[in-house]
């Protein structure tokens, strides 16, 4: 998909601040005149997500084609459509997609729309609909409508779960539930009712919960991803662990953060592949070199897999009789993070990788994963303006 515009961009964040998720395709001059589109990642992903469908599952053919009821939304007007999904007999059956009457609002390289809700799939050109006017028009629109109703539903949860922090907040500082790093976190989801469990899935009702000790001004952990071992050099973070790793308090240890403006003590960097569209760490010694691969839709799509909708919460920490006691103060909420931004803020050294590998005296590996991490204070540079309140 292009990149997109300036005013495109201003448009997304309208419909952020309103609650909206959506997915975008970009229909080329040839995909109009034969009605049908490639159904790309991020499209298969968006569908996959919201249980609309799965192209994974789907056998070949028409016989197995699947249609969804959608609405093409024009100015003031709705046409009503129908989605259909399928994979061709032909080649390997790339996953296509198209909606009846799309070519009555799009023109080659328009930006394309897609917002499921109700049951449906509501399409739009994000190019040339007047988003901001329709939304803010005196007049009743079937654009306004549809927002209105979305924004309604989502900010009920995130109403809920403020006005459960509020509560929290009230009562002061409160007793970590364990004393160690993950106690903020733990403290919150017991506070919340929330049952520790090893999902990955957000938190509380779709709603990611982050939280952190504001005096530390800590880099914010955004996600886990292991490398992708089939394209990678080393094949495990063992591998890893025996290459770069150090003896600390007789413990061989490898507690590494990797950045993409320079080499850290081991050598190592972050590279962007752009050709392959890939994330590569490098090594500085010849016989290494390239030795991890993560690729970099995959990267993109677990980020906004799990920071659809983030309250990151701002404590007050303080230690009293070795037991460490919290008070919730503030809660900074953001929603569908801009995706195509991460690569260059790895570039920029906004967002880096940690992986803390080590191995005990008994032989025994400890490893916490791959970590993706951002720099304290550049939520802005990820996400579209967000909502910061106030819990005391």
């Amino acid at each position: 998909m292009r990149v997109l515009t300036e005013a495109e961009q201003l448009k997304i964040k309208i419909l952020t601040k309103n609650q909206v998720s959506l997915s975008l395709i970009e229909p080329t001059e040839t995909g109009l005149k034969k009605s049908i589109m490639d159904a790309t990642g991020s499209v298969r992903s968006f569908l996959k997500e919201n249980s609309i469908h799965d192209y994974d599952i789907q056998g070949q053919g028409q016989e197995n084609k699947v249609q969804i009821e959608a609405l093409i939304y024009q100015d003031f007007q709705v046409i009503h459509s129908t989605a259909s999904l399928y994979r061709p007999q032909t080649k390997k059956g790339d996953p296509r997609i198209w909606f009846s009457g799309l070519t009555k609002i799009a023109n080659p390289n328009d930006i394309i729309a897609i917002i499921f809700f109700d049951d449906c799939l509501h399409i739009f050109n994000l190019t040339r609909l007047n988003i901001g006017t329709l939304i803010d028009s005196a007049l009743t629109n079937p654009f306004k409508e549809l927002i209105s109703a979305i924004n309604f539903e989502e900010s009920e949860i995130a109403i809920e779960l403020l006005n459960k922090l509020k509560l929290i907040a009230n009562s002061g500082f409160v007793k970590s539930v364990v004393n160690s790093d993950t106690g903020i976190g733990r403290t919150i989801e017991l506070l919340l009712g929330i049952e520790m469990n090893s999902s990955k899935s957000p938190d509380y009702k779709g709603i990611e919960l982050k939280s952190f000790r504001d005096s530390r001004n800590n880099r914010k952990g955004l996600f886990g991803k292991t490398p992708d071992w089939k394209l990678s050099k080393f094949k495990s973070r063992v591998e890893i662990l025996d290459a770069f790793g150090y003896w600390e308090k007789g413990v061989f240890r490898l507690y590494n953060t990797i950045r993409g403006t320079g080499r850290n003590a081991q050598g190592l960097i972050l590279k962007i592949e752009d050709k392959k569209d890939w994330l590569v760490e490098n090594s500085d010694r010849p016989e290494i070199g390239d030795f991890l691969v993560w690729k970099l839709e995959t990267l993109r799509k677990e980020l906004l897999k799990k920071h659809k909708e983030t309250f990151w919460i701002k404590a007050d920490s303080k230690i009293e009789d070795n037991n460490e006691y919290f008070h919730f103060k503030e809660v900074e909420h953001t929603k569908n993070p801009m995706i195509d931004k991460f690569e260059i803020l790895v570039e920029t050294g906004a967002i880096t990788l940690d992986y803390p590998i080590k191995r005990m005296p008994d032989g025994k590996v400890i490893d916490k994963g791959c970590n993706f991490k951002l720099k304290a204070n550049c939520l802005d540079l990820l996400f579209p303006p967000s909502d910061i309140y106030n819990l005391t």
